[in-house]
């Protein structure tokens, strides 16, 4: 009965015991297993990629700025049509005010400092002028960008019309097309093509056709991409034929671009005027009027004689 008793004990104690450490063990090895499963930091996929450092501490410079909130307002309308994020708005304010600074800094400690013209009104106007041109310097470049966004859209809109007007025509939806457009478009890069990718992504969490559309053509400020968006959206409330419209319109794209390109090409005459004048001519009338020159001269002194 003892040992009855000391084994019926004993079993209790071991299955107390595994009941609490059983737990606690399961626990442990399905978090190692998860943990092995996952991918490593680098290589896990960000919904919002990141900041770098210099990044942040040019933000933290940035919010120091005071700026009007129409200007901040368009300074993100032009910073997303560059192509960059709404959120690095402070980012680029804090660049202008780095460059309105580095410059004049530049100037002051190579030029100023070791002539000993500090206190020299000049120099002091010169300083001001650098900061002046520093800190519109971002700006000039931000347009630039834009414009040059603006012109690759442009030229890119009639090639990604025909696919889209293919695939419609293959029986897709514009949904559907949209996609193999993105998809299977030759040049990845293009950033109309990027912004096709994020019409695809918001329409799939949920955003309405038309909303994602539209704010695609407010995105990248091209006049052509609005009265593309404006054409779709009259061709769904209508309801006719999506195939010829894009086609129709893809073809009045790319009259208006080879259009652009004979203008292009009549401006090179006059452009070409200015060098023509300043440099060649010059050259030409010292190749040509020289050795005249130098024969009457020698003409002249034989007569002399």
């Amino acid at each position: 009965m003892p040992v009855l008793i000391a084994i019926l004990t004993f079993a209790s104690l071991a299955l107390l015991i595994a009941a609490v450490v059983y737990p606690m063990v399961e626990r442990r090895t399905v978090n190692q297993r998860l943990v092995e499963l996952m991918p490593p930091e680098e290589q896990r996929p960000q919904l919002v990629k990141q900041q770098a450092r210099w990044q942040v501490w040019l933000a933290s410079v940035g919010r120091r700025l005071r700026i009007k909130q129409d200007e901040m307002f368009r300074y993100g309308e032009l910073l997303v049509a560059a192509g960059f994020r709404k959120e690095q708005l402070y980012v680029f304010l804090g660049s202008k005010l780095l460059v309105a600074l580095f410059v004049p800094a530049v100037f002051l400690f190579l030029f100023v400092l070791p002539q000993g013209k500090l206190h020299d009104i000049r120099s002091i106007l010169i300083m001001v002028c650098l900061a002046i041109g520093g800190f519109i310097l971002p700006s000039f470049w931000l347009g630039r960008r834009v414009e040059q966004r603006k012109t690759e859209i442009f030229h890119m809109l009639p090639d990604v019309l025909d696919l889209l007007t293919v695939s419609v025509e293959a029986g897709l939806n514009l949904d559907a097309a949209l996609i193999k457009t993105a998809e299977n478009f030759q040049h990845k890069g293009n950033p109309l093509i990027e912004e096709i990718q994020t019409v695809t992504l918001e329409i799939r969490a949920g955003k309405p056709r038309t909303e994602a559309l539209k704010g695609m053509a407010t995105r990248t400020m091209v006049e052509d991409i609005g009265s593309f968006v404006a054409m779709l959206v009259q061709t769904e409330k209508f309801g006719t034929s999506l195939g010829k419209t894009l086609r129709i319109y893809s073809d009045s794209l790319r009259m208006k671009r080879k259009q652009q390109a004979e203008e292009a090409a009549a401006k090179t005459s006059i452009k070409m005027l200015f060098p023509l004048t300043i440099f060649i001519f010059p050259s030409l009338l010292v190749v040509m009027l020289v050795p005249a020159f130098f024969k009457i001269i020698g003409f002249l002194s034989n007569h002399a004689r």
